[in-house]
């Protein structure tokens, strides 16, 4: 168990997407101190790029420590797959890297994973999916995460991935009537695999979400990808 002490303690929360990386500050309590600052991704998407955006974000802001969502797996700040960045990434020492370059502890996880520690109740069986450039999940049973699930390179159907056919590509191709007929579908499988207390979907495009939601399925805002930050130095 902890023994510093962590109050007025605040976190910078980052959030890299495929389209954006964005950023607040968040008090010990998890209550954003500042606006969100946001600059886009840069391409290519390599961690040279990433951090240099980051510690841009960072340079006008006063904080103590730092959390940071990715999108893939992330083991001990080490990326383990980055699907939607550069395959750079691969093996890359996030935490280490943004540890030295903002002289302030890094935590990394999961953007999935980091929005779902914002969303959830900690009862039951929750999932979380987000709806941006990919398709990104999490799974909580009773406040414990399942880290790194990345279900959206699993097969959906018709020999895609729920990634391919949901993804922000996928919104673009076919348009947000046929998008969100096949969002009904993968919500009604999700259920059936996970028997979930709580479905919540997040991320960029849920704001294109326009079908009638069960009574267990929950919307929740993007904000919840810098929100859920705070939850990664709880002890």
């Amino acid at each position: 168990m902890a023994t510093h002490k962590t109050w007025g303690m605040k976190t910078l929360a980052v959030d890299i997407g495929g389209s954006g990386v964005k950023a607040l500050v968040l008090d010990e309590a998890g209550e954003p101190q500042t606006n969100r600052s946001r600059v886009d991704t840069p391409q290519p998407a390599t961690p040279e790029k990433i951090v240099g955006a980051i510690a841009q974000l960072a340079s006008d802001q006063t904080f103590d420590r730092v959390s940071v969502g990715f999108p893939g797996v992330v083991r001990q700040g080490i990326i383990g797959t980055a699907v939607n960045l550069d395959a750079s990434w691969i093996g890359f020492d996030l935490g280490i890297t943004l540890t030295e370059k903002l002289g302030k502890p890094v935590r990394v996880a999961n953007d999935a994973d980091i929005q779902g520690l914002g969303a959830i109740s900690g009862q039951g069986i929750e999932l979380v999916v987000t709806l941006g450039t990919g398709f990104g999940s999490a799974l909580f049973v009773d406040g414990r995460l399942v880290p790194n699930l990345e279900m959206g390179h699993h097969p959906f159907r018709k020999d895609e991935t729920y990634e391919q056919q949901l993804g922000r590509a996928a919104l673009e191709s076919i348009g947000k009537k046929r998008w969100n007929r096949r969002l009904e579908k993968a919500i009604a499988t999700l259920e059936h695999l996970f028997n979930y207390n709580r479905l919540y979907i997040g991320g960029g495009e849920a704001k294109q979400v326009t079908l009638g939601l069960p009574a267990n399925v929950t919307l929740v805002g993007n904000i919840m990808g810098l929100l859920g930050g705070i939850a990664l130095w709880r002890d």
